[in-house]
């Protein structure tokens, strides 16, 4: 049977890389989806996530979001609720990198980071979980939030200080929603992935920063977007029961070395 039949689940970030990744695996394990991003381009190439969905007949619906914007949020949520009744899965996908270290960071690139990467996180959680709370639980759940972190969140991101920041609040906002709503039923998990090849061009596909990260990783490959997207089924699942505020690692051993 599969694992998320009957559910509903709000992913943002879900054009390209890891949130599509995540998207199509939801939607092969039975989810309905509501798809957030700022574009429905894919930044690696390729038919629209929600077309390509609708043509293998998933249930899948697409709204333009901002998730730094307050009202976008909120509007991103109920959409959910209106189009499903219901919301059981809120994954947090969506985030910019900036790619300077300290000295070079602007403050208006510090604010824009942390308004997509954390402030994002706090708006979308914060509407999901206001609607989560006036459900029926199922399973003794109303809802799951899986957050999608990073080991930078953990460890230095070289070159890149507002990017490892903002994953850092990510791993402890994750925590506090886990701690202050687990007697509510609400269940909140981040993965945390290492070294991603998402199909992106630019700095993260640099040399240097290709030779940095196959020294960092002990397994023989870097990570692909399946390999998130597979830890992410497992916390939206009903097989992740007692299990919340944790930060799972999906690295090829990077932070184990």
């Amino acid at each position: 049977m599969a694992r998320l039949a009957g559910k509903t689940a709000l992913i943002t970030g879900a054009s390209s890389g890891i949130g599509r990744a995540i998207a199509s695996r939801f939607a092969e394990e039975g989810a309905r989806l509501l798809l957030a991003d700022i574009t429905e381009t894919v930044r690696e190439g390729g038919t629209p996530t929600r077309e390509w969905l609708a043509e293998r007949g998933h249930d899948a619906a697409f709204i333009a979001t901002d998730v730094a914007d307050e009202a976008q949020a909120e509007r991103a949520v109920a959409m959910a609720a209106d189009r499903f009744g219901r919301l059981d899965i809120l994954v947090n996908d969506a985030a910019i990198g900036n790619g300077k270290p300290l000295i070079e960071t602007t403050l208006a690139e510090w604010n824009r980071v942390m308004a997509v990467n954390l402030t994002g996180v706090f708006l979308m959680a914060r509407a999901a979980v206001r609607l989560m709370l006036r459900q029926e639980p199922r399973e003794e759940v109303r809802g799951r939030i899986v957050n999608i972190s990073s080991q930078h969140g953990m460890i230095a991101c070289p070159e890149d200080i507002a990017y490892g920041t903002s994953k850092a609040g990510v791993v402890y906002v994750t925590r506090q929603i886990a701690v202050d709503y687990a007697k509510s039923g609400i269940i909140c998990n981040a993965v945390a992935p290492g070294k991603i090849l998402t199909g992106k061009a630019g700095r993260a596909v640099e040399q240097r920063w290709l030779d940095y990260s196959t020294a960092r990783t002990p397994m023989p490959r870097l990570g692909r977007p399946s390999d998130v997207a597979s830890a992410a089924l497992f916390l939206a699942s009903d097989e992740c029961s007692f299990m919340t505020g944790e930060n799972v690692l999906v690295d090829g051993g990077w932070m184990a070395a």
